[in-house]
């Protein structure tokens, strides 16, 4: 029956209470930036450790299966704007003073991501999801 088939022209799932490959991917891509995001916030920041934090929380998530590349860029200008408001020589992390890109690989699918400030707020979204 033509009705059963999925409205994009697909094949029917054998168990349609399966998640896709594009949908673990995506979730697995979440799961990474929701354990990165807790993992790293309230740890102390300063120009002298920011590369270092850095490349730490690039080594913690490429740990996770599926993550087969994490990018963490410290936003300098942010650190030292908060520095200048501030009594003290360090902050604390939090997503306003990193961007970052991960590429998520699950099955025949790869996930593209980024958190980046957007209106005030560190949002964290999918740029692309790439079947092959």
């Amino acid at each position: 029956m033509t009705d059963d088939l999925p409205a994009d022209g697909s094949a029917p799932r054998a168990d349609e209470n399966q998640p896709t490959d594009r949908e673990v991917a995506c979730f697995e891509a979440g799961v990474k930036f929701g354990s990165l995001y807790h993992q790293f916030a309230g740890t102390p920041l300063s120009p002298d450790s920011a590369d270092a934090l850095a490349t730490a929380m690039e080594a913690s998530i490429e740990n996770q299966p599926h993550c087969e590349d994490v990018a963490v860029e410290m936003r300098d200008e942010e650190l030292a704007a908060a520095l200048a408001e501030g009594s003290a020589d360090y902050t604390e992390w939090t997503g306003r003073f990193s961007e970052v890109r991960m590429r998520i690989e699950y099955g025949d699918v790869t996930v593209h991501t980024e958190m980046a400030m957007q209106d005030g707020y560190p949002l964290m979204s999918v740029d692309s999801v790439e079947e092959s």
